[in-house]
């Protein structure tokens, strides 16, 4: 639960590993790194979010490469962020005295978030202050492969091995003679770290506490357009941080999660890269961050769904980003994997794949960018255009659902509904731009789609429409998503019953869901998976459309208690421990807390009137 002043804890690990929950993230709009509650920093890629990563201890202890910052005969710790801000916190109580360590990736003095244009210095800070009693602080930086270092100005250059495009400096306000060292502080006493890449600082006055004023100082100023008045709202402003610290300041694109490999289950194969931009994650990112006060995050993640469909030529689901073709899915045969959960996986084998949705969320943007004073020209709509009239032929071909399963392909239910989608819009924007197109023919056919999905997806039998449009009974929690795009009517009694039995049948207790039944759904990968957080959030949702407001509270509260102490949620839960599994801090859940909050402040606004 999250926790903005947590007590102490004891620091837990699963033979080297710790549990994910303990872990916090830092960021700077071009790069994002976890901190450990043991002082670690296991996961770090330089410069981009997407590059290979310089330290990803996270996937290997062994030979992964971490930068550890901690006492010895660390026993416990407790870790919260700065207020309102990217700013980590880590105290760290060893045998002999307590150790105050804050984390950030600075920006640049001045800097206003709302830009949409660079702010980070490619500069790390760790600043350690002795709070009580003696400490023998321990520093061991080791990237991944090791490297050369020699001492260089106020400090170290190191030259990883296995990035020789990389070029670091390590300075100090303490003497630094190795990347692995022990200082013996008193209470009252510091050591300043600070790490940079790219453009060195080297020459610039050492200042740590300059460089985390301006940092705060910039993260509160954003937060200022902050705007929600519901439940759990300490949690959706940690939330909207943490999209924040998901999206690409440079190009305006929001990643699915700033880790790779992370597996769901443990022991299982489920291990995916998600540092890409998904076109329906920026959908539904737009949505909840323009809801709470941040219009210019959501004009740019649309303003960037339209670039990249325009360079592409053709729709694809995903995007690096930049907004360049995803890279080849690779397994490291090296690593060993998060918990010793192989394969860890680079690049992402779905980035091709065949889903009909991407029609939908791409002329959904398209849509909220002209309601938002964006505009549109000619040659740009008129491959819209062409994306609606591929619409309205896809809908009854199989692909590979928003799932992304690795098995045959079927006309998924919810893959129709997003061509439904893309017709209802594309025809909304000719209607209201006079612009040329078959607007007529596209709004018959968004009716007819609507009404073929009650129709042909619903199984009598099962009293619940099914995955698929043939019918046949087959849950699938994405079904939940129809009523939210304006497919079907939430309250419609068809769309009630499948709320009913996907809270039925796909439950893994507590309020959460599974994405589908692997026995009734084979996805074509072995193995099981835990509860899909946003799958819940979108139960919310449905049960707010269909009268049952404090149904919805109850689950939605019960939900946001799962989040780490820091306020971070993963992709998954699993059913019985409650741990995190997946990718980790993940952007969809944390999507589905900002959205479901609003909805359930509107509608207790609703009521109250």
């Amino acid at each position: 639960m999250h926790d903005p002043d947590p007590p102490f804890r004891p620091v837990r690990r699963h033979a080297d590993y710790l549990p994910l929950e303990d872990f916090g993230l830092i960021g700077d709009g071009s790069t994002a790194a976890l901190v450990g509650l043991d002082g670690s920093i296991p996961w770090m890629c330089l410069p981009r979010f997407d590059s290979e990563p310089l330290f990803c201890g996270l996937l290997d202890p062994a030979r992964g490469g971490s930068f550890a910052l901690a006492p010895e005969g660390l026993t416990e710790a407790r870790q919260r962020y700065e207020p309102d801000t990217g700013v980590l916190i880590t105290e760290l109580r060893g045998p002999t005295g307590v150790v105050r360590v804050t984390d950030a990736l600075v920006l640049r003095p001045g800097t206003d978030l709302t830009d949409d244009a660079p702010a980070h210095r490619g500069e790390l800070v760790r600043s350690a202050l002795v709070l009580e009693g003696d400490v023998r602080l321990r520093m061991d930086l080791e990237p991944r492969g090791g490297g050369q270092v020699r001492p260089l100005f106020s400090g170290l250059e190191l030259r990883p091995s296995r990035r020789p495009d990389l070029r670091l400096h390590l300075r100090s306000n303490r003497p630094l003679a190795h990347l692995k060292t022990t200082y013996d502080l008193r209470q009252g006493e510091r050591l300043d770290l600070a790490l940079s890449w790219g453009r060195f600082h080297r020459h610039h006055r050492f200042d740590t506490d300059a460089m985390l004023r301006a940092t705060t100082d910039a993260w509160r100023g954003w937060m200022r357009h902050f705007s929600y008045d519901g439940p759990e709202e300490p949690l959706v402003r940690r939330s909207a941080i943490t999209l924040k610290l998901c999206d690409d300041w440079v190009n305006g694109s929001m990643l699915a999660a700033p880790t790779s490999s992370l597996p769901a289950p443990i022991g299982g194969i489920r291990n995916w890269d998600y540092r890409y931009a998904w076109i329906r994650d920026a959908a539904y990112g737009v949505f909840a961050l323009r809801r709470i006060g941040f219009d210019g995050e959501a004009g740019a993640f649309l303003g960037w769904v339209l670039d990249a469909f325009e360079y592409s030529r053709s729709p694809r689901i995903m995007y690096s980003l930049d907004g360049s073709p995803v890279p080849d899915e690779i397994e490291d045969g090296e690593l060993a994997g998060y918990r010793r959960s192989a394969p860890v996986r680079w690049g992402n084998g779905a980035a091709d794949q065949r889903q009909h949705d991407v029609y939908g969320e791409i002329l959904d943007c398209a849509d909220q960018w002209l309601r938002s004073g964006g505009e549109i020209q000619p040659a740009l709509w008129a491959s819209l255009a062409g994306l609606a009239d591929s619409a309205s032929q896809a809908w009854s071909q199989p692909d590979q659902g928003i799932w992304e399963v690795r098995s045959k392909g079927r006309v998924f239910t919810y893959s129709a509904g997003m061509c439904q989608v893309a017709l209802d819009r594309a025809a909304s924007i000719g209607r209201r731009f006079s612009l040329p197109g078959g607007v007529e023919g596209w709004q018959s056919s968004a009716d007819r789609l609507s009404r073929l999905i009650l129709e042909e997806a619903w199984d009598e039998k099962a009293q619940t429409l099914s995955a698929h449009l043939d019918g046949g009974g087959v849950l699938d929690a994405s079904l939940l998503a129809l009523p939210l795009r304006r497919v079907v009517p939430t309250d419609h009694p068809r769309m009630a019953a499948t709320t009913a039995a996907i809270a039925g049948r796909l439950s893994a207790g507590d309020g959460l869901l599974h994405r589908y039944l692997h026995e009734e759904s084979p996805d074509g990968l072995a193995g099981d998976e835990g509860a899909f957080l946003l799958c819940s959030f979108w139960l919310v949702d449905n049960l707010i459309g269909q009268g049952r407001v404090e149904a919805a509270e109850e689950l939605y509260a019960s939900l946001c208690a799962r989040a780490s102490p820091l306020g971070l949620l993963s992709e998954q839960i699993h059913p019985s421990t409650g741990e995190f599994m997946g990718n980790f801090p993940q952007a969809f859940s944390h999507i589905g807390v900002i959205a479901s909050g609003v909805n359930l402040a509107r509608a207790r606004a609703d009521l109250s009137t």
